[in-house]
C-alpha cells in the first residue's frame, strides 16, 4: 500500500507549524515534529490500513514537509525542494491569509483534541470538486455541512424567519422556492453558516449564525479557491453585483 498524498487538513497543520517557527524548517528530532506526526496519524481521513504503515506521516516525513514549506516560500533564497501543487497552493494561502490559516489550524487541533471531528461521519460534498487547496480543509467543511444539515436546526431557522414575518427566500439572490415551484417548494430552503467555523470554533450554533440560501448560492458559498473556502452571503451578493456590472460595461 502506497503512502497517500498530503491532504489539505494535513497541509494546514504542517504549514501552521512552519509559520509559527518563522518560516523555518523543523528537524526530525524536534518535539513539535513528533507531536504533529502523532496528530496527523490520528486524523479521521485515511483508511485504517494506511494508518498502520510505520512510515505514514512519520517524523521524517513531517520534517521533510516543513522543508518544502520553507524552501518554496518566496523569501527563501536557496534551492527549492520538489513538492506538489497542493503544497505550493498552501504556501500561497499562508503567505496571503496567515491569520485565517492559523485559525483554521487551531480549529482542526481543537476539534481533534475534543473528539468532535472523530464523531462526525463523512458528508456528501465534503471534498470540493475544484481540487484546489482551501483554508478549512475537509474536516472543518465536514463539520460545517453536518451542522447545516441538522434537520432540527434548519427547521428552527425557518421558524425564526417566519416568526419575524419575513419571506422564506434566498438571502443572496431572493429566489423563492414556493413562488417558483408552488406547493412542492413550500417551506424549502437551505441554511449556511454566516461565520466560518474556523473563526466561530466549537461553540454551539445560534440561529443568527445561519442564513437561508437557495441551493445554488449555498454551493457557491462553499466552493473552494486557493486560500479561500468560505463566503458569507454578503460577500456572494457583492460577487454577483460585480459580475453583473462587468457584463453591463
Amino acid at each position: 500500500m502506497r503512502i497517500p498524498a498530503w491532504t489539505e487538513d494535513e497541509l494546514v497543520l504542517a504549514g501552521a507549524l512552519v509559520v509559527r517557527n518563522g518560516w523555518r524548517e523543523l528537524r526530525t528530532s524536534n518535539r513539535e515534529v513528533h507531536e504533529l506526526s502523532e496528530l496527523l496519524r490520528s486524523l479521521p481521513i485515511h483508511a485504517p490500513g494506511v494508518l498502520a504503515l510505520p512510515s505514514f506521516r512519520s517524523p521524517d516525513s513531517v520534517s521533510r514537509k516543513t522543508t518544502d514549506f520553507m524552501t518554496n516560500h518566496k523569501l527563501y533564497s536557496g534551492k527549492a525542494t520538489r513538492c506538489g501543487k497542493p503544497t505550493l497552493l498552501m504556501i500561497d494561502a499562508f503567505t496571503h491569509h496567515e491569520a485565517e490559516m492559523l485559525q483554521a489550524a487551531q480549529a482542526i487541533e481543537e476539534g481533534i483534541a475534543s473528539g468532535e471531528l472523530h464523531r462526525i461521519p463523512r458528508q456528501p460534498d465534503e471534498v470540493d470538486d475544484t481540487g484546489v487547496t482551501a483554508i478549512e480543509g475537509r474536516l472543518l467543511v465536514r463539520r460545517a455541512l453536518a451542522r447545516e444539515r441538522d434537520p432540527k436546526l434548519r427547521l428552527a431557522k425557518i421558524n425564526q424567519v417566519r416568526g419575524r414575518g419575513g419571506p422564506l427566500r434566498c438571502e443572496v439572490c431572493d429566489f423563492d422556492f414556493a413562488r417558483t415551484y408552488g406547493g412542492l417548494g413550500e417551506g424549502y430552503i437551505e441554511v449556511h453558516h454566516v461565520t466560518p467555523l474556523y473563526v466561530s470554533g466549537t461553540r454551539e450554533t445560534r440561529l443568527d449564525d445561519l442564513a437561508c440560501l437557495c441551493a445554488n448560492c449555498h454551493r457557491m458559498c462553499h466552493r473552494s479557491r486557493p486560500g479561500e473556502s468560505w463566503r458569507t452571503p454578503a460577500a456572494l451578493r457583492e460577487q454577483i453585483q460585480k459580475s453583473v456590472q462587468a457584463v453591463v460595461h
